[in-house]
């Protein structure tokens, strides 16, 4: 490229990051809507074979439901399509103050089962796949185990918590509670509806800092890479679309699963209802990152320890931040189409 060439492409690519429309247009992968309730949206993507095992791909709250499809080669629903299979996806869409009385309970005995359900009757009534990511993960696996009727084959949680005691920082947030008490955060947040999304997207970036503050010098090296911009410019509207929590769910979190760690002592209360991790009847897939600074590969790999009714429990390890191990292509998805390939 001359040098004329290279000072036209890096002041195209600047002007798109600031002024501009951004390096490139999102490209969603076709699909077609099977419901679209408020926070039931479905949507089945379109290109699979008819008799193509169904995947319901399960979305964490406080991350938009694209993170399965955020461009084409970072795609999880192509690679499904790809491989042969018929991904669908349940999307929660936003959270707002009308919905702060919405709790796990809501995901457990609403939301996922029927979801589960239509593609299940989508796929003539075949018994379907859940993938979920993250807080998702543990969803599927509360939902399952709430309800063993459910046509579900297997599940894959990818990052999920599945224990709080090795989650970092934790521990030391609950001996500082028991000093200070937590009534200020959990009326701050039934208050306020829950916690708002732009709290949401600061707490990501913090969790990334010391990408946040090389961001410049990143654009200013990568400048004429435009396909480097396009992935980094991808990665910024996921974060800048992250939604809230509503405040039921965001305290039964703060409550049963960060200070009481429910989760990983296997049974998760909800009122007068305990919801044990034995009754997953299905085999699991967990895949847990070692530079996650979100969830702790501990935390993931703790689950082979309580999904004692399961028939099978892997655990594998993907190299990546808590989004990269989700869109790790050689690892994550590899295990996962093996995974799938080995049910019977």
């Amino acid at each position: 490229m001359s040098l004329a060439d290279t000072v036209t492409l890096a002041a195209r690519n600047a002007w798109a990051l600031t002024f501009g429309d951004g390096i490139e247009t999102p490209e969603p992968t076709p699909s077609t809507v099977l419901d679209d309730r408020p926070h039931h949206l479905l949507r089945r993507y379109e290109g699979a074979a008819a008799d193509a095992p169904a995947v319901l791909l399960v979305p964490p709250l406080a991350a938009p439901a694209f993170c399965f499809d955020l461009r084409p080669d970072q795609s999880l629903v192509r690679f499904l399509l790809d491989s042969g299979r018929a991904p669908y996806l349940v999307d929660y869409g936003g959270i707002s103050y009308a919905d702060r009385r919405m709790g796990f309970e809501t995901w457990i005995d609403d939301i996922l089962p029927e979801a589960i359900r239509q593609v299940s009757a989508d796929r003539g009534g075949r018994p379907v796949d859940l993938v979920g990511w993250s807080i998702g993960g543990v969803l599927e696996l509360l939902t399952a185990a709430a309800d063993p009727t459910l046509p579900i084959r297997s599940i894959t949680a990818v990052g999920a918590p599945l224990s709080y005691d090795h989650m970092v920082g934790i521990p030391q947030l609950r001996q500082l509670i028991k000093l200070t008490g937590d009534r200020v955060t959990t009326t701050a947040v039934s208050v306020a509806g829950g916690v708002p999304a732009p709290l949401t997207r600061i707490a990501y970036r913090v969790t990334a800092w010391e990408r946040e503050l090389k961001r410049p010098w990143f654009v200013a090296r990568n400048i004429t890479d435009t396909d480097t911009l396009a992935r980094m410019e991808t990665i910024n509207r996921f974060q800048n679309a992250l939604p809230g929590y509503p405040a039921r769910f965001y305290n039964q979190l703060w409550r049963r699963f960060m200070m009481a760690n429910d989760i990983g002592k296997g049974t998760v209360h909800l009122g007068d209802r305990a919801i044990a991790l034995a009754d997953v009847t299905v085999p699991v897939l967990l895949v847990g990152g070692p530079d996650d600074a979100i969830t702790a590969a501990a935390a993931v790999r703790h689950g082979t320890t309580t999904l004692t009714g399961s028939p099978e429990v892997r655990y594998e390890t993907a190299p990546g931040s808590h989004l990269g191990i989700l869109l790790a292509r050689d690892s994550t998805w590899t295990y996962l189409d093996k995974f799938l390939r080995d049910l019977p």
